[in-house]
């Protein structure tokens, strides 16, 4: 009978020091092997590792592509890398983004439910958005076991608040609580359940993380949302297992709701200074053309360019003024009710 021998911890804002303190008091002689991913930039320089490594307790070291796997261990994802676990090792793959992030942590817990099943223990630390949800959701279909950090103790309560609000979570801790949990419950000895519809459709989603051909061109789960990706423009396509919306596009950007809402003012913000930026191009070109037609004796044509610079600046204006506005700092407008024909 298999162990639960596999963790697997993710994590955003305040990450660092949460994932520090819980591998920090994991006793040495743990049988498993703990995999961690936290956000990082992608150009940032990850000192995660040594961090954890200089609390005591396990080794840590940064995840190497088609290394093997290996007990009382801590491989954590590098940045702008997906870490993805298989059987008897990991990969490391520069995937579409999910959740605006890579590495991301849906991927890594969707992967080890998919090679381990009920043997994987899934954490979800502090992290503003949702990341994390739908990949602890497989973890518990695969009948692996679900730990969370209590919103009350998480630094950013975003990530654990959302995976408690879509997923039977089997236990809410404060971060101290954590470690002692993880000790007492890897070992314990679980059923290895067969592949069936749940396991095949992890694999189809590893697939895409790891860009295979076959998986990205297989026929899309769900409907057309009428939604565009924030990241390449293409059509989203929703799905909603278990009653958790998410979406995906064809070349496998993938989105909750949350992380959705924050892809678009990205997107929306890009757009507005895109917008602003050509605005102004435009009114210093008809500003330079009227004061050239003026030069020439040609005053018709001077006025017309002016008259063109004037109006193309009170529209750049509007959008700088949007620009400055912090979207909470936007006053609510109640709408006009719709009149009928007849008033």
């Amino acid at each position: 009978m298999a162990e639960r021998d596999i963790v697997v911890i993710g994590a955003s804002a305040g990450g660092v020091e949460a994932v520090a303190t819980l591998a920090g008091a994991l006793p040495k002689d743990l049988a498993a092997a703990v995999f961690v991913v936290v956000h990082f930039p992608a150009h940032a320089t990850s000192v995660l590792p040594r961090i954890i490594s200089r609390r005591g307790g396990l080794r840590a070291e940064h995840a190497v592509d088609g290394a093997p796997i290996v007990p009382g261990c801590v491989y954590v994802a590098p940045p702008d890398r997906h870490l993805l676990v298989e059987r008897g090792h990991m990969r490391l793959v520069r995937g579409p983004r999910e959740n605006n992030a890579r590495p991301a942590v849906d991927p890594l817990f969707r992967s080890a439910a998919r090679a381990y099943g009920a043997r994987v223990i899934g954490v979800v630390l502090t992290g503003n958005l949702d990341d994390g949800t739908a990949g602890l959701m497989s973890i518990r279909s695969a009948g692996g076991l679900t730990v969370v950090q209590s919103p009350d103790d998480a630094l950013y309560p975003g990530m654990p608040t959302s995976a408690i609000a879509n997923v039977d979570v089997e236990n809410v801790l404060p971060l101290p609580e954590i470690a002692a949990l993880l000790a007492a419950r890897v070992g314990e000895p679980v059923q290895d359940q067969e592949e069936g519809a749940v396991a095949r459709k992890q694999a189809d989603e590893v697939g895409i993380s790891e860009m295979r051909r076959e998986s990205m061109e297989a026929e899309r789960a769900g409907v057309p949302s009428g939604f565009a990706c924030p990241e390449c423009s293409g059509v989203l396509w929703e799905t909603a297992d278990d009653g958790l919306p998410r979406f995906r596009c064809r070349v496998g950007h993938a989105y909750s709701i949350e992380s959705l809402l924050a892809g678009q003012g990205t997107a929306l913000d890009a757009a507005l200074w895109a917008a602003y930026r050509a605005l102004e191009e435009r009114a210093a070109l008809t500003e330079r053309m009227a004061e050239r037609m003026r030069e020439r004796g040609q005053g018709r044509l001077a006025e017309r360019f002016s008259e063109q610079t004037t109006e193309t600046r009170v529209r750049a204006d509007l959008i700088r003024r949007v620009l400055l506005t912090a979207p909470e700092e936007i006053p609510f407008v109640e709408p006009e009710p719709e009149r009928s024909a007849s008033d």
